[in-house]
């Protein structure tokens, strides 16, 4: 599905350039603002971020209220062409709230009250805390839901963590009724016969903990489902505040990219546009190439949340403050990374900061403006640089979009469950780096890839990929067997659909499930394998080492593609492939090294028609490539993530019989050859 991005923001249709500012912190400096407009007009920036953080000096009494200094702000960047994403200020609370409403403290898993500090440490349940907030934000939507500044709204920040009070019990408990409807099915649901623990009513329920239950798994994941239902609901009492007043303004709130803490699809309902925060640990010896792999992926997940363009809400323009070892940005490295996100569907190249701050948790963290206040230092040049070009580049990138024949699913409900399995292996089992195996393939081809949840519709996809999807929900099964039966083309990875909603195993040979009448094999045990411990296959007269899990596979339909090499199942199947209906099914029974993936999926699209943008072309290690298009055209984005330089021949690449049809960004005829510097994005154009 693609979204005319006009829709998206009504009220400014190019590409976002800017980030985070906070003049708050400046009250005692008023020239501050003046100095800032001049470096941000000099960076090219178009567009900041206000009032993340600025409760306190947004009502610093309670009833209290002093817009003005907002308002006057707004104004004058307004007339310096500088537009605001106008933030809802519940991330950190003032401290006469605090104060005067214990209850908006949260509560730990051990019983004992947060005392005041920090951020994002509020009770999601609080119903003062909900009515403080519901009334700053109508405050807020009611003075500046129509100023032709304010092009949407940032609710809160990053929202994250959990409260285990009295209130968030009793909420809880009302979440599993509803869900359940009586104790004896959440009893069998959760298993709790096991160690004879069966509840004999809801009000003996109590959120997990070290110090109390913590082996129902459950209990343990339908409290990360509350957490995120009850976040999920507080987020919409803060939408309904700001849209009370300000209907036509979309609505946003910024993610935390793979982040854990909660499920992002069901956040994702109640928004207009997805943004994210995006801190890459770029420049780790050995690890760059393996960063742009995942950050690429971390951009088409947030993309695909609602299948539309997304906004790069934070990054780095140089270096962060919160790591071990916060490492700079090397020359090149922030404008390649903000023209991937780009490439991979943002409408914008925001960061954190404008300018820095000069004490607290991140004065340390960098920004356009430096500790320097100066206009000649190398970030604030390369910013600079960067914004001139996308002012440039806005009209061609902005009305295109991403199109994907591939899907891969990233399910975090699954990978929750996936954490608490008890078993095979405790440690080690790392689902992201399974997911971003498969998908660096693709990243590699050009061949762009959609990534999404088992919540999402399959269909229209030539391959879908399901990388540990341990945990069927969501109707999976049913999606899965009518995609292929269709004709579609779907490969499943060792200890995938082991378990239901609730962790509860699937039983019997042939269950089907388990999808087994799919892939046509039934799975009896599963080894697992000690680190440095491996097994080995031999395909296409090739060998390639397996490692962490094994799985020993029967099949009943499908055939072998190869086998293990030794250990007392040596002959059984590693890689199957099964004829469903119209289409086919493969499964991968172990964790095997990349270039086993790359083998067997390269052997897959020689039987798929799927378009790949650099056809026939030999890529290097460390090019990523991404592209987006219209009617019209069709942009790539090639970047070189390696600190090599590198090259790219084209003499084989797809073009037209009478004429090439490959240009450069600025209209002239792309050469055969195309060479990269370290951390350098070039673009093409296809017509």
């Amino acid at each position: 599905m693609n979204v005319q991005t006009e829709k998206i923001l009504p009220k400014f249709t190019h590409l976002l350039y800017g980030g985070d500012y906070n003049p708050d912190q400046w009250f005692d400096n008023p020239e501050i603002l003046t100095r800032d407009i001049e470096l941000m007009k000099k960076a090219n920036v178009n567009c900041v971020s206000l009032g993340i953080f600025a409760w306190a000096k947004l009502e610093p009494k309670r009833d209290e209220f002093h817009l003005e200094w907002l308002e006057e702000i707004i104004n004058r960047l307004h007339l310096e062409g500088i537009y605001t994403i106008l933030a809802t200020p519940s991330g950190a609370r003032p401290r006469w709230l605090a104060n005067e409403y214990i209850e908006v403290l949260r509560v730990d898993e051990r019983g004992k009250r947060a005392h005041f500090g920090g951020r994002h440490n509020h009770c999601i349940s609080s119903k003062k805390y909900r009515e403080r907030v519901y009334k700053i934000d109508a405050m807020l939507a009611k003075r500046f839901g129509s100023h032709p500044a304010v092009i949407m709204w940032h609710i809160s920040n990053e929202y994250e963590g959990e409260c285990h009070c009295n209130i968030c019990q009793d909420a809880f408990r009302g979440f599993l009724k509803q869900k359940y409807g009586s104790i004896e099915k959440l009893n069998s649901a959760w298993w709790t016969s096991f160690w004879s623990h069966d509840y004999t009513d809801f009000a003996e329920i109590e959120s997990p903990t070290s110090i109390g239950e913590n082996s129902i798994n459950g209990l343990l994941l339908d409290w990360k489902r509350f957490v995120t239902s009850q976040t999920t609901d507080f987020m919409n009492n803060e939408i309904v505040a700001v849209k009370k007043y300000a209907q036509d303004i979309p609505v946003t709130t910024n993610m935390m990219g793979l982040s854990d803490v909660l499920c992002y699809p069901k956040l994702a309902k109640k928004l207009d546009i997805i943004s994210w925060d995006s801190y890459p640990e770029w420049h780790e010896p050995g690890k760059n190439i393996y960063q742009g792999v995942l950050e690429s992926f971390t951009h088409d997940y947030m993309r695909c949340l609602k299948k539309q363009p997304f906004i790069l809400m934070e990054s780095t323009p140089s270096t962060v403050n919160w790591r071990p070892v916060c490492k700079i940005k090397k020359p090149g490295m922030h404008r390649l990374s903000m023209l991937n996100a780009i490439g991979h569907g943002s409408q914008s190249a925001m960061c954190f900061q404008i300018r820095q701050s000069l004490g607290g948790a991140e004065k340390f963290h960098s920004a356009v403006i430096s500790h320097c206040d100066s206009e000649n230092t190398r970030v604030f040049k390369e910013v600079s640089e960067l914004g001139k070009e996308l002012s440039l580049l806005s009209e061609m990138i902005y009305k295109t979009y991403n199109k994907a024949d591939v899907a891969i699913i990233y399910d975090k409900e699954n990978k929750w469950a996936l954490d608490n399995s008890c078993g095979p292996r405790n440690a080690g089992l790392d689902y992201n780096r399974e997911c971003v195996s498969y998908y660096a393939y693709f990243w590699k081809q050009g061949i762009n890839v959609d990534v999404i949840d088992s919540s999402s519709e399959i269909d229209g996809y030539k391959l879908v990929i399901t990388p540990m999807l341990y945990m069927y929900h969501n109707n999976i099964q049913e999606k899965i067997r009518k995609y292929v039966d269709k004709g579609g083309y779907i490969i499943s990875t060792a200890f995938s659909g082991y378990v239901d909603e609730n962790d509860l195993c699937f039983w019997g040979e042939n269950n089907k499930e388990r999808l087994s009448d799919v892939y046509g094999i039934w799975v009896e045990e599963i080894d697992a394998l000690y680190d440095g411990e491996y097994n080995q296959t031999c395909l296409n007269g090739k060998e390639y080492k397996l490692d962490t899990l094994c799985e020993i596979v029967h099949c009943t339909s499908a055939k072998s593609i190869c086998d293990y090499g030794k250990d007392f199942y040596k002959g059984k199947p590693v890689v199957t492939v099964n004829d469903y209906g119209l289409g086919k099914a493969y499964h991968m029974a172990s964790n095997p090294e990349q270039s086993l993936i790359n083998e067997l999926l390269a052997m897959i699209l020689k039987e798929i028609c799927i378009d790949v943008v650099l056809a026939n072309t030999n890529i290097p290690d460390g090019i990523g490539i991404v592209s987006r298009e219209d009617d019209e055209k069709k942009i790539i984005f090639i970047g070189n993530f390696s600190e090599d330089e590198q090259e790219i021949k084209l003499d084989k690449m797809k073009m037209d019989d009478s004429k090439k049809m490959l240009y450069n960004i600025d209209g002239s005829t792309a050469d055969e050859t195309i060479s990269f510097g370290p951390y350098e994005m070039k673009m093409l154009i296809e017509k």
